[in-house]
Parts: structure tokens; C-alpha cells; sequence
């Protein structure tokens, strides 16, 4: 599962709007949904936002991969 698929479940799951991420964060919502759907990458600035507007460490959505 992508990071931002895991923050749009982890929105979901804690009835958290997107409108409320995007007023806490700055990043406007039009863009913030695109990210969230798949269709923008989420820059890492705009991941560390929403991460402090979640309260959850950087590494919540985040997962190593190995280099093939």
C-alpha cells in the first residue's frame, strides 16, 4: 500500500476530514485530494504537514524497501 493510500485510510478510520487536514497544514485541499487519490505525488514537506497535523512520528505511513 502507497503512504498516501495509508493516510487516506488512516483519515478515514479516525473521522478525520481532509478539509480539516488542509486548513491545519496550509495545503489546499484540491491539491491534498489529488495526493490522496493517487493522482500527485505528496512532496515530502507537504508529507511532514500532515504527519504534524496527525500527531504521528514520519515514519507512520513510511516503510523501507531494499534496494533490488
Amino acid at each position: 500500500m502507497k503512504m498516501e493510500e495509508k493516510i487516506k485510510e488512516y483519515l478515514e478510520e479516525n473521522g478525520i476530514s481532509q478539509t480539516f487536514i488542509s486548513k491545519k497544514t496550509g495545503i489546499d485541499l484540491p491539491k491534498l485530494n489529488l495526493s490522496l487519490n493517487g493522482n500527485r505525488r505528496m512532496t515530502f514537506p507537504e508529507y511532514e504537514l500532515v504527519c504534524g497535523a496527525l500527531n504521528v512520528n514520519k515514519d507512520k505511513f513510511l516503510h523501507p524497501r531494499t534496494p533490488v
